[in-house]
């Protein structure tokens, strides 16, 4: 068994074996003195995992309940949080009992936010079915959901308990949805591994380095959150590519490209921008290109980039006049740049 500990005031633990879901309940109950546990998840993720869950669940000792809602990014938002809460009311949690995060990204997210502020916060454990939620969003404690405006506009930094990954569960993704996660998997090679870049290159099968790689991006993720739980200063290095991909998502409704080839787009295009403003090596974005392409996911939006611009200003990372822009040296090499919010438009035009 694959385990990463997460040190300090936030911490806990990761495994990562394949056929870990089977045993849910068992490293569950090493963690918690819980009575009650209420498995979130969604309609897709309960119709595969839900009863298995919840028999380890009570096989370990816990009066355990199951609540779904509708899979989908556009169920990522306030309403469907409440209603999360209310499961939570209707099976009499109290401060002592413990949710568990059944599902993607969307689901972590939410159960998560539900979890930090229903009686002000009880305990939560990820366990996360996608490669995306497994490399990238069920680990660091971020929370939360859209608003119209944009994406996780609301949240709560609330770290898990545990966090249970299982790399069989991505045998049962379709084809788009794995290489889905490959964008973040990308993005964690750019701001920080070139080795990690060059064994997506070289590999023949992703398959065949499948838990190497989670392990990787969960090791670089433990260790930028213990040095910055918050988002005051390195941790803001895991947005690249978020910025523009999010704007790409909302202007789309969250109905166009999937998270993972959004973050895809918005990187190769930040990069091309910051090639020509002189803050990157040349090139770096046909290497980009070039394993966006390997793995099949999409290189370009029909969006307008004024358009996105406007998105873009409603970002978190905005600070007062100035965007934080996340950008790399070169392959492996990162850093931020806070941008003057008049200047975006400038910086992303392609015949400056």
């Amino acid at each position: 068994m694959g385990k990463i500990v997460v040190k300090g005031e936030n911490g806990c633990d990761i495994l990562i074996e394949r056929g870990l879901l089977e045993n849910a309940g068992e490293n569950i109950r090493k963690i918690t003195k819980a009575n009650k546990a209420l498995v979130i998840t969604d309609t897709n993720v309960v119709k595969l995992y839900g009863d298995r869950v919840k028999k380890s669940l009570d096989e370990a000792g816990f009066e355990s309940f199951l609540f779904s809602f509708p899979a989908g990014e556009t169920s990522k938002n306030l309403a469907t949080v409440t209603d999360m809460i209310e499961a939570m009311c209707t099976a009499k949690l109290t401060r002592n009992d413990i949710v568990v995060a059944l599902g993607g990204g969307v689901t972590g997210d939410m159960a998560g936010f539900a979890s930090a502020i229903y009686l002000r916060g009880i305990d939560f454990v990820q366990i996360p079915t996608t490669l995306l939620s497994q490399v990238d969003s069920s680990v660091g404690g971020k929370t939360g959901c859209d608003l119209s405006f944009g994406k996780n506009l609301v949240g709560a930094f609330h770290n898990p308990k545990l966090v249970l990954i299982d790399p069989d569960t991505i045998k049962t993704l379709p084809d788009r949805y794995k290489n889905d996660g490959v964008g973040e998997i990308i993005k964690y090679a750019l701001i920080k591994s070139e080795k990690l870049f060059n064994k997506l290159i070289g590999c023949d099968s992703f398959d065949d380095i499948l838990e190497d790689v989670i392990y990787e991006c969960v090791d670089i993720k433990r260790e930028i959150v213990e040095n910055d739980f918050t988002e005051k200063g390195e941790r803001m290095l895991l947005n690249f590519g978020h910025t523009l991909g999010h704007a790409i998502e909302k202007y789309e409704n969250y109905g166009g490209l999937a998270h993972g080839e959004a973050v895809g787009v918005g990187m190769l295009y930040i990069t091309r921008a910051s090639e020509n403003s002189g803050n990157t090596e040349t090139g770096t974005a046909d290497k980009i290109e070039k394993l966006l392409k390997k793995f099949s996911l999409p290189t370009k939006t029909d969006a307008n980039i004024d358009e996105l611009v406007n998105i873009m200003l409603y970002d978190k990372k905005r600070r007062g006049d100035k965007l934080n822009l996340v950008l790399v040296k070169n392959v492996g090499s990162s850093f931020v740049k806070a941008m003057p919010i008049d200047e975006l438009k400038d910086f992303f035009a392609e015949d400056k």
